[in-house]
């Protein structure tokens, strides 16, 4: 968040590294800092005298009940409220934008957007304020620009490619457009052999260019025209392919492809010891039961390079697409006490892949059974605009080429009324709100078209889970009974477990929570059902193991981690006279319950069954 509203801000084709290193020193463990480190960072720039057009400051933002907002929420307003918001511009104009919303209309998040804004110009202002007290020595004169292609370059273009020529590049995918562009480009360096031969000019002048010729025609059909390099029209959205339970063996499948972007999103469900522990070191640790995660290998690009981890951009869209969903996803609150991992992965790539692994997020956990409140989906808008004239165009569903040479990367998620997240980056000095409700407005339109498309393909949730997911059984037992169930360090809870190859999780009211596979899971709530059953007068129990002898009576386990003391007048119909004569530790006896004394203790007899 600290690069992407600081960049824009350089001069253009500026070449220089600019390295800014931020340490968190101190937190409070109520507040993020992420908002802090971005007006920090644009303060550590201007004192260092390097060129930037202007300050920029973030603030966060939060969403009271009352409808009211908070300046710098913390971490429990911001999770227990509808809108976790953070906003970076300058004075003049909005640069960034990183939101989470439960399901919030475009009216609401424009007034949140504006109301941020009025915190920034505030926070500009003081930065411009505390620059006055520095002495600050001006570096323009050590930025380096990056060269510009020689006029040679430009004239053999000029004279061997028209303007027609590049209006008429047009391809619905990426390999015919690179395929026209191809051959224009060859037809540039035979035309240009002579003088590369002489080295008047070099290959790699032409090539720039020819591709800023490129974009420039690119971008002036789209605002001339309202047509796009692939024919769509500036809000039309690509073609749509979706499927479900395409893998019978997962706990739900996904597949969602818009173009020839295509994510397979993947849901896998476990039981609630499953969850994530985050240790932030903002706030106290805690556990996350939803995750998503975004993989975006080399092949989807056609691409071969080293895989050496997870890249920022895995981190990144993968945060973006959980936080999509975190706002319709059941918790533990709801009932619903799993813990749900979603992965996405993007088998094919021509932009807008992180909107594409929300819908199939979607998808996978309707597929699963995961009872959602709303379907998702995801859209990523682009613009062109002519920074003299201030004409632009805003464009509804973003290809690669768009992304790359386009002016803004607005990408917006939720249902057909509300929003749950934003993410917003744009390579122009600001926005201003007029044109953000704009893109909402127009990304609202896209949304439900999508919608509709995934409604089809999956009209409700699935009524059940998977047979291969595990299922999670309730138990309610007295909480003086949770020693029985985990038994002498643990031993009893820990051999459920094993046995059963199950998940046992008990709170501290008596809640327990078996998880496994459905048969598994029914056999560990028979075994703790008996654990804590209460007897009843009459009740007889077989199979008992003898533990203690005593000259008073016999200590028998009558049920799992439960003894029962029989009295050694209970053990045979004549007077017994040595207990040992009778009964051996480790033998195994029937006992019956004969219910409480006058004093209210549980008497058991051996002589009142019948033994094997």
């Amino acid at each position: 968040m600290v690069d992407r509203p600081l960049r824009p801000m350089f001069p253009k084709g500026m070449t220089n590294e600019v390295q800014i290193i931020i340490t968190l020193l101190q937190c409070d463990e109520q507040n993020s800092t992420a908002d802090l480190a971005i007006t920090a960072a644009s303060m550590a720039i201007q004192a260092s005298g390097i060129p930037i057009e202007a300050p920029v400051s973030a603030v966060r933002i939060g969403l009271a009940d009352d409808g009211s907002f908070i300046v710098r929420p913390t971490f429990d307003q911001a999770e227990n409220g509808d809108l976790d918001l953070v906003v970076a511009g300058t004075a003049d104009a909005i640069t960034m934008v990183e939101a989470g919303a439960n399901l919030i209309s475009d009216e609401v998040m424009i007034k949140a957007l504006d109301f941020a804004h009025q915190k920034i110009k505030q926070l500009c202002a003081e930065q411009e304020s505390f620059k006055q007290q520095l002495t600050i020595s001006d570096r323009n004169e050590d930025v380096v620009l990056r060269g510009e292609a020689s006029a040679l370059s430009q004239e053999l273009l000029d004279k061997c490619l028209s303007d027609e020529d590049f209006q008429a590049i047009e391809g619905v995918g990426k390999k015919e457009v690179k395929t026209q562009l191809k051959t224009l480009k060859n037809k540039l360096i035979e035309f240009s052999q002579e003088k590369i031969d002489s080295e008047e000019v070099t290959e790699k002048d032409l090539k720039t260019v020819f591709d800023k010729k490129f974009v420039s025609n690119m971008r002036a059909k789209i605002l001339q025209n309202n047509k796009r390099v692939d024919g769509r029209k500036n809000d039309d959205i690509r073609q749509l392919k979706i499927d479900t339970k395409i893998f019978n063996r997962l706990h739900g499948s996904g597949l969602f492809q818009r173009g020839e972007t295509q994510a397979l999103s993947i849901l896998t469900i476990a039981g609630p010891k499953s969850a994530q522990l985050i240790d932030d070191p903002d706030q106290a640790e805690y556990e996350k039961p939803y995750l998503h995660h975004y993989n975006f290998p080399p092949y989807s690009v056609g691409e071969a390079r080293m895989m050496r981890g997870v890249s920022r951009r895995e981190i990144g869209h993968g945060a973006l697409a959980e936080r999509a969903l975190r706002y319709v996803v059941p918790t533990k609150d709801d009932g619903f006490p799993y813990t749900l991992r979603v992965v996405s992965e993007v088998l094919s790539c021509n932009g807008s892949s992180s909107m594409a692994s929300v819908c199939g997020s979607t998808l996978a956990l309707m597929d699963g059974g995961v009872p959602i409140k709303s379907p998702i989906a995801g859209i990523a808008m682009g613009m062109v605009m002519d920074e003299d004239s201030g004409e632009y165009k805003i464009l509804s569903d973003i290809q690669g080429l768009e992304d790359a040479s386009g002016d803004m990367d607005f990408k917006i998620t939720g249902n057909k009324e509300g929003i749950t997240a934003l993410q917003m980056d744009i390579k122009i000095k600001g926005l201003k709100l007029e044109l953000l409700a704009e893109a909402l407005q127009q990304a609202k339109i896209g949304r439900k078209f999508i919608l509709s498309a995934m409604h089809e393909a999956i009209p409700e949730v699935r009524k059940t889970f998977s047979e291969f997911a595990p299922l999670i059984i309730t138990v309610k037992i007295n909480p003086k009974d949770i020693g029985a169930v985990i038994g002498k360090g643990g031993e009893v809870i820990q051999d459920l477990c094993k046995t059963f190859n199950a998940e046992i999780d008990i709170d501290d009211d008596g809640i327990v929570l078996i998880s496994g596979q459905k048969e598994q899971a029914e056999q560990v709530k028979k075994a703790i059902e008996a654990i804590v059953y209460e007897p009843q007068a009459g009740d007889v129990f077989t199979g008992c193991k003898v533990k203690t002898l005593k000259d008073f009576g016999a200590f028998v386990e009558f049920m799992p981690g439960k003894d029962a003391m029989v009295h050694i007048s209970e053990i045979a119909e004549e007077r017994v006279e040595n207990i040992n004569d009778y009964l051996k530790e480790g033998q195994i006896v029937n006992v019956k319950y004969l219910g409480l004394d006058k004093a209210g203790r549980q008497r058991f007899s051996i002589k009142a069954t019948e033994q094997n």
